[in-house]
């Protein structure tokens, strides 16, 4: 409910302060707090605390959820929208989140399962350098066009 509760608070920033720097704030944020967060989410005691932490990196996911239709529909005019959307979507899903579960269950099996929080890790920082050459879509918006 607070993530659900939180989407128009981060869509409002984003309108004050550019789409990039909340991006950058979910990519650098999440590459911050993920290894303290899985970490910290395996010695915890209480369904209160558990929430406490999980609601850190939610709270870093909402400034890329609250935005990222928005984005991607300023990235592209409208003619190749879907496209532009669809296809690279499609090839990271796959790349990373299809592979996720294997990554994660052949670290278990080499007992270092806390590597794989530096991979998630490692992916947001990816990420962030990908949003760092996305140019700043509320000045460059190619919705204009529809």
């Amino acid at each position: 409910v607070v993530f659900m509760l939180v989407q128009p608070l981060f869509g409002a920033l984003a309108d004050r302060v550019g789409r990039k720097p909340m991006l950058l704030l979910f990519g650098i944020g999440g590459a911050i707090v993920s290894v303290p967060v899985f970490s910290a989410l395996e010695s915890v005691r209480t369904p209160a605390a558990a929430f406490a932490i999980v609601l850190v990196p939610l709270l870093l996911l909402a400034a890329y959820t609250s935005i990222s239709a928005l984005v991607k529909a300023e990235l592209f005019p409208a003619h190749i929208r879907a496209l532009g959307v669809a296809f690279p979507y499609a090839i990271g899903n796959a790349a990373f989140g299809g592979t996720a579960e294997y990554v994660a269950l052949s670290l278990k099996g080499w007992h270092i399962e806390s590597a794989f929080y530096w991979y998630v890790s490692a992916m947001l920082a990816l990420t962030s350098v990908c949003f760092w050459l996305l140019p700043e879509t509320r000045a460059t918006s190619l919705i204009v066009e529809d």
